[in-house]
């Protein structure tokens, strides 16, 4: 099974990004690192918020991308 985020508004509309590289990713780990990396341009293209996904089951999320206040 694959793992993938689910891009989102803050309001739960999808979002689909520009940026590359994080269309499916092999385990866990691999994702989170990539989503850790990537997340100011996610943020920078609309999105407010990311599901983490192994194949159709939703493992955690939505999860914030903006930094705390």
């Amino acid at each position: 099974m694959t793992f993938s985020w689910r891009f989102e508004s803050a309001d739960g509309t999808p979002v689909v990004p520009t940026v590359t590289g994080g269309e499916r990713f092999p385990n866990q780990s691999d994702a989170e690192s990539w989503v850790g990396e990537a997340w100011p341009d996610l943020l920078a293209e609309g999105v407010d918020q990311v599901t983490l996904l192994e194949g159709e089951r939703k493992v955690y999320g939505p999860m914030s991308l903006h930094p705390p206040k």
